[in-house]
Protein backbone atom coordinates (compact mmCIF):
# COMPACT_ATOMS: atom_id res chain seq x y z
CA UNK A 1 0.00 0.00 0.00
CA UNK A 2 1.42 3.70 -0.81
CA UNK A 3 -0.45 7.00 -0.03
CA UNK A 4 1.48 8.64 -2.70
CA UNK A 5 1.31 8.12 -6.64
CA UNK A 6 4.86 6.49 -7.15
CA UNK A 7 6.75 7.65 -10.12
CA UNK A 8 7.23 6.11 -12.99
CA UNK A 9 10.85 5.04 -14.41
CA UNK A 10 11.22 4.67 -18.66
CA UNK A 11 10.99 1.19 -17.51
CA UNK A 12 8.25 1.03 -15.47
CA UNK A 13 5.88 3.20 -18.14
CA UNK A 14 7.35 0.61 -21.08
CA UNK A 15 5.49 -1.92 -18.59
CA UNK A 16 2.76 0.24 -18.14
CA UNK A 17 1.69 0.66 -21.94
CA UNK A 18 2.93 -3.19 -22.52
CA UNK A 19 -0.49 -4.42 -20.18
CA UNK A 20 -2.64 -1.95 -21.35
CA UNK A 21 -4.74 -2.48 -24.28
CA UNK A 22 -2.89 -2.51 -27.80
CA UNK A 23 -2.24 0.36 -30.15
CA UNK A 24 -3.91 -0.21 -33.14
CA UNK A 25 -2.04 0.54 -36.82
CA UNK A 26 -3.73 3.90 -37.49
CA UNK A 27 -3.11 5.57 -34.47
CA UNK A 28 0.52 3.50 -34.13
CA UNK A 29 1.32 5.30 -37.71
CA UNK A 30 -0.46 8.25 -36.99
CA UNK A 31 1.99 8.56 -34.45
CA UNK A 32 4.85 7.62 -36.35
CA UNK A 33 3.74 10.62 -39.35
CA UNK A 34 3.20 13.11 -36.75
CA UNK A 35 6.83 12.73 -35.66
CA UNK A 36 8.86 12.60 -38.97
CA UNK A 37 6.68 15.73 -40.39
CA UNK A 38 6.10 17.78 -36.77
CA UNK A 39 9.19 16.93 -34.74
CA UNK A 40 9.19 20.24 -33.02
CA UNK A 41 5.69 19.90 -31.98
CA UNK A 42 5.51 16.13 -31.39
CA UNK A 43 5.26 16.72 -27.23
CA UNK A 44 1.53 18.40 -28.29
CA UNK A 45 0.26 14.77 -28.92
CA UNK A 46 -1.05 12.71 -26.20
CA UNK A 47 0.61 9.38 -25.54
CA UNK A 48 -1.33 5.77 -25.98
CA UNK A 49 -2.19 5.25 -21.98
CA UNK A 50 -4.39 8.41 -22.23
CA UNK A 51 -5.79 7.99 -25.37
CA UNK A 52 -6.71 4.61 -24.02
CA UNK A 53 -8.27 6.04 -21.00
CA UNK A 54 -10.35 9.13 -23.23
CA UNK A 55 -12.10 5.70 -24.52
CA UNK A 56 -12.83 3.95 -21.98
CA UNK A 57 -13.74 7.30 -20.13
CA UNK A 58 -16.14 7.93 -22.90
CA UNK A 59 -17.29 4.21 -23.14
CA UNK A 60 -17.86 4.29 -19.63
CA UNK A 61 -19.91 7.39 -19.35
CA UNK A 62 -22.19 7.01 -22.51
CA UNK A 63 -21.30 10.10 -23.93
CA UNK A 64 -22.70 10.91 -27.35
CA UNK A 65 -21.86 14.68 -27.85
CA UNK A 66 -18.25 15.65 -27.01
CA UNK A 67 -15.90 19.02 -27.98
CA UNK A 68 -12.18 18.80 -27.96
CA UNK A 69 -10.46 22.58 -27.99
CA UNK A 70 -6.88 21.08 -30.05
CA UNK A 71 -6.94 18.68 -32.26
CA UNK A 72 -3.25 18.73 -33.76
CA UNK A 73 -3.02 15.86 -36.04
CA UNK A 74 -6.32 14.11 -34.38
CA UNK A 75 -4.75 11.52 -32.11
CA UNK A 76 -6.89 12.48 -29.18
CA UNK A 77 -10.09 12.72 -31.48
CA UNK A 78 -9.60 9.42 -33.01
CA UNK A 79 -9.59 8.20 -29.23
CA UNK A 80 -12.87 10.19 -28.24
CA UNK A 81 -14.62 9.56 -31.21
CA UNK A 82 -14.10 6.18 -31.25
CA UNK A 83 -15.36 6.13 -27.41
CA UNK A 84 -18.92 7.81 -28.76
CA UNK A 85 -22.40 5.49 -29.75
CA UNK A 86 -22.28 5.42 -34.04
CA UNK A 87 -24.71 8.48 -33.35
CA UNK A 88 -22.53 10.56 -31.39
CA UNK A 89 -20.57 14.13 -32.66
CA UNK A 90 -17.60 15.02 -31.84
CA UNK A 91 -16.94 18.94 -32.52
CA UNK A 92 -13.59 19.55 -33.28
CA UNK A 93 -11.72 23.09 -32.81
CA UNK A 94 -8.38 23.77 -34.29
CA UNK A 95 -6.70 26.94 -36.17
CA UNK A 96 -4.10 24.98 -38.33
CA UNK A 97 -5.27 23.88 -41.71
CA UNK A 98 -1.97 21.98 -42.26
CA UNK A 99 -2.19 20.05 -38.98
CA UNK A 100 -5.46 18.80 -39.32
CA UNK A 101 -5.36 17.61 -42.97
CA UNK A 102 -3.04 15.06 -41.52
CA UNK A 103 -6.41 14.43 -38.77
CA UNK A 104 -9.12 13.76 -41.52
CA UNK A 105 -6.73 11.30 -43.40
CA UNK A 106 -6.69 9.33 -40.30
CA UNK A 107 -9.96 10.03 -38.83
CA UNK A 108 -11.47 8.90 -42.36
CA UNK A 109 -8.75 5.60 -41.66
CA UNK A 110 -9.91 4.54 -38.20
CA UNK A 111 -13.67 5.21 -39.61
CA UNK A 112 -14.69 7.86 -37.52
CA UNK A 113 -14.66 10.62 -40.08
CA UNK A 114 -18.46 10.79 -40.19
CA UNK A 115 -18.74 11.27 -36.41
CA UNK A 116 -16.44 14.54 -36.44
CA UNK A 117 -17.28 18.03 -37.19
CA UNK A 118 -14.00 20.40 -37.50
CA UNK A 119 -13.84 23.87 -36.85
CA UNK A 120 -10.97 25.65 -38.04
CA UNK A 121 -11.21 29.27 -36.22
CA UNK A 122 -9.65 30.64 -32.85
CA UNK A 123 -11.90 28.18 -30.47
CA UNK A 124 -13.14 30.34 -28.11
CA UNK A 125 -15.32 31.43 -30.95
CA UNK A 126 -16.20 29.11 -32.00
CA UNK A 127 -17.31 28.08 -28.65
CA UNK A 128 -19.05 31.27 -28.04
CA UNK A 129 -21.03 30.69 -31.36
CA UNK A 130 -22.70 28.06 -29.52
CA UNK A 131 -25.94 28.38 -27.75
CA UNK A 132 -25.56 28.44 -24.51
CA UNK A 133 -27.88 25.65 -22.75
CA UNK A 134 -26.20 22.17 -21.97
CA UNK A 135 -25.14 20.13 -25.24
CA UNK A 136 -21.77 18.66 -24.44
CA UNK A 137 -21.36 15.01 -22.13
CA UNK A 138 -17.52 15.36 -22.61
CA UNK A 139 -14.93 17.87 -23.29
CA UNK A 140 -10.97 17.76 -24.08
CA UNK A 141 -8.96 21.29 -23.76
CA UNK A 142 -5.53 20.46 -25.13
CA UNK A 143 -4.56 23.87 -26.55
CA UNK A 144 -2.65 27.22 -26.34
CA UNK A 145 -2.11 27.36 -22.10
CA UNK A 146 -2.49 31.04 -21.79
CA UNK A 147 -6.33 30.55 -23.36
CA UNK A 148 -7.56 27.34 -20.73
CA UNK A 149 -9.17 29.42 -18.50
CA UNK A 150 -11.17 30.96 -21.21
CA UNK A 151 -11.77 27.80 -22.78
CA UNK A 152 -13.26 26.13 -19.54
CA UNK A 153 -15.30 29.14 -18.55
CA UNK A 154 -17.33 28.94 -22.18
CA UNK A 155 -17.26 24.75 -22.02
CA UNK A 156 -18.35 24.40 -18.46
CA UNK A 157 -22.05 25.64 -18.90
CA UNK A 158 -22.33 23.79 -22.18
CA UNK A 159 -21.68 20.67 -20.20
CA UNK A 160 -24.55 18.31 -19.04
CA UNK A 161 -24.94 17.74 -15.59
CA UNK A 162 -22.88 14.39 -14.64
CA UNK A 163 -20.68 14.98 -17.47
CA UNK A 164 -17.09 15.25 -17.63
CA UNK A 165 -14.19 18.01 -18.97
CA UNK A 166 -10.89 16.55 -19.32
CA UNK A 167 -7.94 19.23 -19.04
CA UNK A 168 -4.13 17.94 -20.78
CA UNK A 169 -1.00 18.92 -19.10
CA UNK A 170 -1.77 20.43 -16.29
CA UNK A 171 1.53 19.51 -14.34
CA UNK A 172 3.11 21.87 -17.56
CA UNK A 173 6.08 19.25 -17.00
CA UNK A 174 6.65 20.15 -13.29
CA UNK A 175 7.05 23.94 -13.72
CA UNK A 176 3.60 24.80 -12.16
CA UNK A 177 5.61 24.51 -9.07
CA UNK A 178 8.71 26.49 -9.73
CA UNK A 179 8.10 29.63 -9.06
CA UNK A 180 11.23 31.13 -10.79
CA UNK A 181 9.37 30.25 -13.69
CA UNK A 182 7.14 32.84 -15.30
CA UNK A 183 6.73 32.34 -18.61
CA UNK A 184 3.11 32.90 -19.84
CA UNK A 185 2.55 29.28 -21.17
CA UNK A 186 3.49 28.43 -16.99
CA UNK A 187 1.56 30.77 -15.45
CA UNK A 188 -1.84 30.32 -17.69
CA UNK A 189 -1.88 26.67 -16.72
CA UNK A 190 -1.35 27.56 -12.96
CA UNK A 191 -4.13 30.35 -13.09
CA UNK A 192 -6.14 27.41 -14.79
CA UNK A 193 -5.61 24.90 -11.81
CA UNK A 194 -6.38 27.83 -9.09
CA UNK A 195 -9.42 28.84 -11.19
CA UNK A 196 -11.04 25.56 -11.91
CA UNK A 197 -10.47 24.26 -8.12
CA UNK A 198 -12.43 27.34 -7.17
CA UNK A 199 -15.22 26.53 -9.50
CA UNK A 200 -18.35 25.66 -7.79
CA UNK A 201 -19.60 23.90 -10.66
CA UNK A 202 -17.66 20.97 -10.87
CA UNK A 203 -15.59 18.26 -8.55
CA UNK A 204 -12.52 17.38 -10.61
CA UNK A 205 -9.46 15.25 -9.55
CA UNK A 206 -5.61 15.88 -11.05
CA UNK A 207 -4.62 12.67 -11.96
CA UNK A 208 -0.59 11.66 -12.87
CA UNK A 209 -1.22 10.88 -16.59
CA UNK A 210 0.72 12.31 -19.33
CA UNK A 211 1.96 15.81 -18.13
CA UNK A 212 -0.80 16.05 -15.96
CA UNK A 213 -4.77 15.98 -16.31
CA UNK A 214 -7.59 17.23 -15.20
CA UNK A 215 -11.01 15.31 -14.72
CA UNK A 216 -13.74 17.29 -13.63
CA UNK A 217 -17.85 16.19 -12.97
CA UNK A 218 -19.99 18.86 -14.09
CA UNK A 219 -22.26 19.31 -10.68
CA UNK A 220 -26.06 18.94 -10.98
Amino acid sequence: MTRATESLTPELYEYLVAHSAPVDAVLTELAEETARRFPDSLMMQIGPEQGTFMTLLARLMGARDAVEVGTFTGYSSICLARGLPADGTLLACDISEEWTSVARRYWERAGIASKVRLKLAPARDTLRSLPADPMFDLAFIDADKEGYVGYWDELVPRIRPGGALLVDNTFSHGRVIDPSITESAVQGIRDFNDHALADSRVELVMLPIGDGLTLARKLA
